[in-house]
């Protein structure tokens, strides 16, 4: 068989088994499970057989016209090189993770079929991105995640936080998709053609007439997609769906999309330096909010989403100053740890019977209930933190190599303002990244709360996947760095010392500074109890999430008006805490920049209708009403009334005729 056509059943597998998920899951509910977990483990092997043909030389191109346009034509065309063949591997491993996790996480969940197959769905979606040779196909992909995106993280769609969240995730990646949109037309106006081959020759021959509207267009659907400052608020708020949902999104589908876009055609940014300064300044202030915020989250899963936003933004940081290879590097790194902590702390959520809106400074003694759980999570914020010889030290120092290499004037095209940012921002980032780690470590495995009623040890599915995961998290980096500049344009990814020896200092300041903050704090709360356990009542993980959500209560009763003070960030951040826990209240300035305009303008609109427009219409409707009764009470069906009527209209006319005789 072709690799061509090994590559066209990738995506189309997860889709076949979506399509059968959703017509057999309520007649023929005994398949769903093999129908979820055998076609991505069928498309994982796939991709890695490409991968493997591939072999980073290169690329494997073929197309095939879709439909005649008559001006731009669409085809259906693949773009295999090295960045998609490895993408498309680690997207088929992280949905065939999520997948047999899912099927113990969500057992007796009655919605499990239609969330199996939208699983399916969306990483079809995301495979048709990695693999698509046109924009317009890879559009469809794009949106597709959205639309799954919107159900998935509504799962849950009984309690008001997961509809909101639902809605706001929609909305606020359609706000970028719409500058997105037109950008692609954009581009394919200036180069001829969506096929992607064509429009980096364009690029590469210098034949874009609007390099820096197209780029700006582009970058705003990037950051809707990629949750990347200002466009970022909806990531944390969709927490709300179950957390396999929030593992799929934020390891390897949706918000990884937009990254990968900008790698694939990097070139077309790099032709405006001043894209690439924009898109050094939204890495920057994403990856220091993201930190400040996710150092104030008390939900384990906020912390988990804001580190999400900052690691995102270290691959933004990647492409702007001109290294597609050490961000790809890093979204392959982050797609494995940032899987295993999604996953990890859906073990902790049914251990501790909390939830999805879970307290870590409430949770208490899950270090023994949970083994494989803090083990398995320990790698992974090690590998977040970018502690050596984790994955993430050799992935996040390929980033800030290739920023100091860009500060320093030796990458050529590249703005050496764009590497200071994303530097001087990166270290900064490396800092809050092992401070909220080790916070996050010490309040969800070492925290003083109560413990709550032991829920009994996990599925197996669930604790297999988390030791799957773990391997990546543990060994990829020290190999991938020496294999991956084959696949990666050639481009070295070895650690420079300098940034080396900064980035890990100030990781250790990080988590040092941390663990004394924390034990100051417990020591100051040592004689502050925190109050009587309510049992929770016994169910599946994905039960205990939704169940808790609707209640709109902690599992821990009364222990939610007495938080535990042992909380080092509020000592760290001091007066910053408040604002940084609200995400710098970045959703208030949009309420009141954007909602209350739209609101009162939808206020005044709707007045007008109701005082002005019905006013007429009911104007317009009163005249004949009046007359019609006017005519009414003149048939009155009496034959004497109407012999009358005309005598005395006789009678009149005579008079009339008279009068106008006499006068002549």
């Amino acid at each position: 068989m072709t690799t061509t056509t090994l590559a066209v059943l990738v995506p189309l597998l997860p889709f076949l088994g979506a399509a059968a998920g959703l017509l057999l899951g309520r007649t023929a509910p005994g398949f769903v499970r093999p129908l979820a977990v055998l076609p991505s483990l069928a498309a994982l092997a796939l991709a890695a057989v490409v991968a493997v043909r591939q072999g980073g030389d290169a690329a494997i191109d073929s197309a095939t016209e879709l439909t005649p346009t008559g001006s731009v034509p669409i085809e259906l065309a693949l773009h295999i090189d090295g960045f998609a063949a490895l993408v498309a591997v680690l997207v088929a491993f992280v949905a065939t993770c999520v997948q047999i996790y899912s099927t113990g996480y969500l057992r007796d969940d009655p919605r499990y079929p239609s969330y199996a197959a939208l699983v399916s769905l969306f990483t079809f979606a995301m495979l048709l991105v990695v693999y698509s040779g046109d924009l317009i196909v890879l559009l469809v992909g794009w949106e597709v995640m959205g639309i799954c995106s919107y159900f998935l993280v509504g799962h849950y769609w009984e309690t008001p936080e997961a509809r909101a969240a639902s809605i706001k995730a929609f909305l606020v990646t359609k706000l970028g998709d719409v500058p997105f949109l037109i950008g692609l037309f954009a581009l394919a106006t200036d180069a001829g053609s969506f096929r992607i081959t064509k429009v980096l020759s364009t690029v590469a021959h210098g034949g874009l007439h609007h390099p820096t509207l197209i780029a700006l267009l582009l970058l705003a659907g990037v950051a809707g997609k990629s949750a990347q400052f200002p466009l970022h608020t909806w990531l944390p708020d969709a927490m709300a769906g179950p957390t396999p949902v929030s593992a799929l999104i934020h390891a390897a589908t949706m918000v990884a999309a937009g990254v990968y876009f900008v790698a694939r055609l990097l070139p077309v940014f790099e032709a405006s330096s001043t894209a690439m300064v924009v898109l050094a300044v939204m890495a920057a202030v994403t990856m220091a909010g993201s930190g400040l915020a996710a150092l104030a989250q008390d939900d384990i899963k906020r912390v988990l989403a804001y580190s999400t936003i900052g690691q995102l933004g270290y691959m933004t940081g990647a492409l702007a100053v001109g290294d597609r290879g050490a961000a790809v590097f890093h979204l392959l790194s982050h797609g494995a740890f940032k899987a295993l902590l999604f996953l990890a702390a859906g073990v902790i959520i049914h251990a501790s019977g909390t939830n999805s809106l879970a307290a870590m400074s409430r949770m208490g003694n899950l270090r023994a209930r949970v083994p494989d759980a803090f083990w398995t999570m320990t790698v992974a914020l090690l590998a977040l933190a970018a502690i050596p010889p984790f994955s993430g030290f050799f992935s996040k120092e390929s980033v800030l190599g290739a920023a100091e290499h860009a500060a320093t004037g030796d990458t050529a095209h590249i703005p050496g303002t764009a590497g200071w940012i994303v530097l001087v921002a990166g270290l900064l980032a490396a800092l809050l990244t092992a401070a909220y780690a080790t916070r996050l470590w010490l309040l969800a495995f070492h925290g003083r709360g109560v413990e709550a009623p032991d829920h009994g040890r996990q599925p197996v599915a669930m604790n297999a996947v988390l030791w799957v995961l773990a391997v990546p998290s543990l060994a990829l980096g020290g190999l991938a760095y020496r294999v991956l500049p084959d696949w990666f344009d050639g481009r070295d990814l070895t650690p420079t010392l300098t940034t080396s020896v900064l980035g890990t200092g100030v990781a250790l300041v990080g988590g040092i500074v941390t663990y004394g903050a924390w034990r100051q704090t417990t020591a100051f709360a040592a004689g502050a109890p925190l109050g009587a356990v309510a049992a929770h009542p016994e169910g599946d993980a994905g039960l205990v999430e939704a169940e808790a959500i609707a209640s709109h209560t902690p599992a821990y009763g009364d222990v939610a008006s007495a938080p535990d003070p042992a909380d080092p960030g509020r000592l760290l951040l001091g007066p910053l805490h408040r604002h940084a826990a609200a995400g710098f209240h970045l959703d208030a300035v949009y309420g009141a920049l954007f909602v209350r305009p739209v609101l009162a303008a939808a206020g005044l609109v709707r007045f007008l209708d109701r005082e002005v427009v019905d006013t007429y219409v009911r104007g317009a409707g009163t005249l004949p009403r009046l007359l019609g009764a006017a005519v009414r009470r003149a048939q009155t069906g009496n034959t004497q009334t109407y012999v009358s009527a005309l005598l005395a209209g006789t009678v009149v006319l005579t008079v009339a005729v008279l009068l106008v005789a006499t006068g002549a």
